[in-house]
């Protein structure tokens, strides 16, 4: 199986236990070893009282491409950390698209960057999350 093969199929297999991810309404539009791409679009039950994108939805749409494109490896892989930056408000009815890309991965540990932008390609907001692998796979060892 080809590395992209193995992110494709990882993915799929993350996919159709991920409740959160499919509950909100997220899309996922691009998967590569390293790397991830889910999009969202905001909802009422999204905003907070300022009438602005909630940030802990924010920070889940970024988790979650965070977690796709630290699980193409048929290694089960945990957040570790995660901070997140927020620079832009995103509003009601915005369509937010998560690009997460590894920076480093050495051992059990890696490190991703993702950014959420707006359509129109405003940054909304930057979050870096440490992952660690487990000893669990998505595909039986001989498929990877």
């Amino acid at each position: 199986m080809s590395p992209q093969e193995l992110a494709e199929a990882c993915a799929k297999a993350m996919w159709n236990d991920d409740s959160a991810s499919q509950r909100l309404g997220m899309q996922l539009l691009h998967i590569a070893p390293g790397e991830a791409t889910l999009a969202m679009t905001l909802t009422d039950q999204m905003t907070n009282g300022h009438g602005n994108a909630h940030g802990g939805y924010l920070f889940t749409l970024a988790d979650s491409a965070f977690a796709f494109a630290c699980n193409t490896y048929n290694q089960m892989t945990v957040a570790q950390h995660c901070a997140i930056t927020y620079i832009a408000p995103g509003a009601r009815g915005d369509r937010l698209t998560a690009t997460a890309r590894e920076v480093s991965r050495k051992g059990r540990s890696g490190i991703y960057d993702v950014r959420i932008t707006h359509e129109d390609g405003t940054v909304i907001a930057e979050f870096r999350g440490h992952s660690r692998t487990t000893n669990r796979t998505f595909l039986p060892e001989g498929n990877s």
